[in-house]
């Protein structure tokens, strides 16, 4: 926030730590010294995979990524400089900053020369003695960097309370006295040693950093602390039970202490309140040191919870508990089993019925968001707590309703909603997941929410706000024309003079999209929010009288450096004009080249394909990321801090698939075709659709125009056809897969028996089917209908990596960013005719579970992002499909016309 003195970080996206920020997690994988998988690829000089480690990691929930390139086999210097340069063409894995991981000062200062964005320097320390420690300082303040100290100086590493705040306090005077070091660019690693080890030197370990930790915060102003967290239970390697409660209750208490940020293995993680209260005190003995013989107890106690873990036998004991405990219990676990029998007893002891929702329920929810807001419950726990909560209210209506009945004229009651939030998905667009966990997330929280569902117009939204006297307007969007609503509509709020806050969520949008696009059309607070658990404290923000104005302030403020910063960054980069980018083509040496004949060439239907077997195709890892666990399956299954979520959200999951399998509750159909191509004036390809009468379809296709190192193509799809004066004939294909016939009224069969749960769930089952059945499809393509892979033989894990030979992209995505090219595929394969998938008027299909896309068979093929383009090839695309120029940038994605350069 602005006044204060925060650590600001950044990759293409900026990090910004402040007092309120949850714990910060950094992801160690791109280190040679911690995985061995890392080293190797670094080795063998296989940059391409290891940037994969990395993209995992930022993809598995990591906020920095910590680099090292330290050993003895390594050139340490040059892997660093060619890595994070490699990273820096990398948007998905460089917006998050970058942690410069090394012993060696040259190591360090070669990475910082060429790092984008601000980073971290891990680490220096005073173990050279003063002057080398100040000279590092200084030169990582002029590269404009953040450090970590380690707890070192020239005797040895700090291991007890005193050398912790002594060397941390030398420290600190030193980098804000001598140097001028911003201190919120200071972060001290406190040293964390092992604990329960027997050795009565290491008793006090870990309550020693805890307490070093505190002390630094409360002494040495507006530093951060960082530090590893698994080394803390190293004596008890082998039994995850006990480690993951040892590092819960580590971090708990650290945390509480002041440590902000650190290196936590996700799948060694058990949270904080479900530890059982015997584990949780022998281990609490031993972190905090309670006892002499903490240590032996808890080995006892190591084995015992080891066989506890094995059983699975249901714990009922929680039923003895006040009635007020049972209802906050059936809320927190997500148990509607005996709901309905505590709620009769609540209302039989209440006055009013409507007093058990504003007490007892609302009571057990406070704590629901609570935990929720602490980090110590996740987003499948809060909807299963809706779910409860929702079959309470409706056993309770019928009591309020009567009781209106004998009173008409008496005060109505309410939950006194904390404020009302209109939600919807803007017009033409058709995906709702995002939306309906942030409503559920807000409604658990106690806002009033209006959710006006998919496709809805802007002069509805405007309308519904009005008449409902609504505090919030949330907007939801996945496809790129969503973007122009959202612009339009904030446009509109403006015209009519609306003072109340925008909400921006859905996969396309973005910070920047928000800030240089949609905040300056409306003088109001315009918040982009990335994720449902920072819902509920933007929309606090926002709606608190005493912190409203300063955070629109604020906030404003961001966005307007943001778009000064976004404008520089735009003027750095070279282009090439269209002309240029088309002389620099991928080329491939067609003479050369085996072309296969596909073994149809007829347009082709399924009609209703049994979904069982798509089930061996699901990529199940976005399907957590749906749900905001982030992490790689199976990976996940075993994480450190969501494991168990997962795992339970998992078994959910696939019960509920068995029941589509079972009742065919869900049906899928696809449409694709194969056909002779050629591409013709460098950037379309031509298709035969008709062998009679030799009639044909042109796709437009779009060409990167960054300007590349020497030797670096300018790619476009058109690249991967032979042209047609080559004399070649060459073949592409198109498809259009779904399974999403069912979904919605599945949906709303499980909303009218208040179950968002399984609401949501049924449209992320139904979209990891769709994009099975792609990848099914596909596969059969390859190997059957065009049979240029007929000896592939390939896991689902190198499926999902997209091992195999030739590509599928499609229209909206990174390499063919214009959504107008749907229309062809639709007029191409006669879609909604043949199988009944439609397009929305912003050409989003429907239903939402479906796929489309081409199909290009050439080994050479490769997937890539467009980028960019200047503003000659927006003419030239717009011309080629006679539109606008205002219409084509409506059509292309936000990357593609944000400040299109000129050439």
């Amino acid at each position: 926030m602005a006044g204060k003195r925060a650590l600001k970080l950044s990759g293409l996206e900026p990090l910004v730590i402040t007092p309120e920020s949850n714990f910060i997690n950094v992801g160690e994988r791109t280190n040679v010294a911690g995985s061995k998988k890392f080293l190797r690829l670094i080795n063998e000089e296989k940059f391409e995979e290891a940037l994969d480690i990395a993209r995992e990691q930022v993809e598995g929930g990591a906020q920095i990524i910590d680099v090292n390139m330290d050993d003895g086999l390594l050139d340490g210097k040059a892997a660093m400089v060619k890595f994070l340069n490699l990273i820096a063409s990398e948007p998905d894995i460089s917006r998050v900053p970058v942690m410069i991981d090394s012993s060696k000062w040259e190591i360090i200062e070669a990475g910082l020369q060429v790092v984008q964005g601000k980073c971290v320097v891990n680490s220096i320390s005073i173990k050279e003695g003063e002057e080398e420690f100040l000279k590092q300082a200084r030169k990582i303040r002029r590269y404009g960097a953040a450090v970590i100290v380690m707890a070192f100086d020239e005797v040895g590493q700090a291991d007890n309370y005193e050398r912790r705040i002594e060397i941390a306090k030398r420290s600190y005077d030193l980098l804000t006295q001598k140097v001028n070091f911003p201190p919120e660019d200071i972060i001290f690693d406190l040293n964390i040693f092992p604990v329960g080890t027997g050795m009565e030197e290491h008793r006090k370990n870990a309550i020693h950093y805890i307490e070093a930790t505190r002390w630094v915060r409360e002494n040495l102003p507006h530093v951060s602390l960082s530090g590893g967290v698994s080394n803390v239970s190293f004596s008890f390697r082998g039994n995850n039970p006990v480690r993951e409660a040892m590092h819960s209750v580590f971090l708990y208490h650290a945390i509480q202490a002041g440590m902000n940020m650190g290196i936590v293995n996700p799948a060694l993680l058990e949270v904080y309140d479900n530890i059982p209260e015997d584990l949780l005190e022998h281990v609490e003995d031993v972190i905090l040191d309670r006892r002499y013989d903490a240590t032996e107890r808890l080995l006892n106690l190591a084995e015992q919870v080891v066989a506890t873990k094995k059983e699975s036998k249901q714990d009922l004991s929680w039923r003895e508990k006040s009635l007020q405990d049972r209802i906050t219990h059936a809320l927190v676990k997500g148990i509607d089993t005996y709901i309905t029998e505590d709620i009769e007893e609540a209302r039989k002891q209440a006055d009013k019925p409507i007093d058990v929702i504003e007490g007892s329920l609302m009571t057990g929810m406070n704590v629901v968001g609570d935990l929720f807001g602490s980090g110590k419950m996740f987003l499948p726990q809060v909807v299963k707590s809706a779910r409860v909560m929702k079959k309470a209210v409706a056993y309770l209506l019928p009591f309020i309703d009567d009781e209106k009945a004998a009173a008409p004229n008496a005060p109505s009651g309410g939950r006194g909603a904390k404020g009302r939030i209109l939600l919807a998905t803007v017009k033409g667009d058709v995906h709702d997941i995002g939306k309906n966990i942030v409503g559920v997330v807000l409604g658990c929280n106690n806002y009033e929410i209006i959710d006006l569902g998919v496709m809805v117009p802007p002069e509805r939204i405007i309308e519904t706000a009005k008449n409902e006297n609504v505090d919030i307007i949330g907007l939801s969007g996945l496809i790129t024309p969503s973007l122009d609503e959202m612009v339009h509509l904030a446009a509109e709020m403006e015209r009519q003079d609306f003072h109340i806050p925008l909400l921006i969520g859905g996969a396309t949008t973005s910070k920047a999209h928000t800030a240089v696009k949609i905040d300056p059309q409306y003088k109001q607070a315009v918040v982009h929010v990335n994720d449902a658990s920072r819902a509920v404290t933007i929309v606090g923000d926002l709606l608190k009288e005493s912190s409203r104005k300063k955070y629109i302030d604020d906030l404003k403020a961001e966005y307007d450096k943001f778009r000064q910063n976004f404008q520089k960054r735009s003027k750095v980069k070279e282009y090439l004009s269209i002309g240029e980018a088309r002389k620099n083509k991928f080329r491939i040496d067609w003479k050369n080249t085996e072309i296969t004949k596909p073994k149809n060439l007829e347009i082709q239907v399924l009609e209703d394909l049994e979904l069982e077997k798509l089930e061996k195709y699901i990529d199940w890892t976005p399907f957590f990321r749906s749900w905001e666990l982030h992490g790689r399956f199976p990976e996940i299954l075993k994480d450190e801090v969501v494991g168990e979520q997962a795992s339970s959200l998992f078994s959910d999951a696939n019960a509920l698939l068995k029941r589509i399998f079972k009742e065919r509750l869900l049906k899928a159909k696809a449409v694709y075709g194969l056909f002779p191509a050629n591409s013709v004036n460098d950037d379309d390809v031509e298709i035969v659709t008709s062998k009679e009468r030799g009639k044909t379809q042109t796709f437009r296709t779009l060409r990167q125009q960054l300007k590349k190192y020497e030797g670096k193509p300018n790619f476009a799809l058109a690249d991967f056809v032979a042209p047609k004066d080559s004399g070649i004939q060459d073949y592409m294909g198109c498809f259009c897969v779904t399974a999403g016939f069912g979904t919605d009224e599945l949906a709303k069969k499980f909303e009218s028996d208040h179950d968002d749960y399984n609401s949501i769930m049924i449209k992320a089952l139904a979209d990891r089917l769709a994009e099975a059945f792609a990848e099914y499809l596909h596969e059969k393509v390859r190997k059957e209908i065009w049979g240029y892979a007929a000896e592939e033989r390939l896991t689902n894990e190198e499926l999902i990596k997209e091992s195999y030979k030739g590509i599928r992209p499609a229209p909206g995505y990174p390499a063919c960013p214009d959504h107008l090219e749907k229309l062809t595929i639709w007029e191409v394969l006669d879609v909604e005719e043949r199988i009944g998938v439609k397009l929305t008027e912003s050409l989003a299909m429907w239903p939402a579970a479906s796929v489309s896309g081409y199909y290009f068979g050439n080994p050479e093929a490769r997937y890539f992002g467009v980028g960019k383009i200047c503003s000659d090839q927006v003419k030239n695309f717009a011309a080629r499909k006679s539109i606008t120029l205002e219409e084509a940038e409506r059509w292309l994605s936000p990357s593609i016309t944000d400040e299109l350069p000129k050439n």
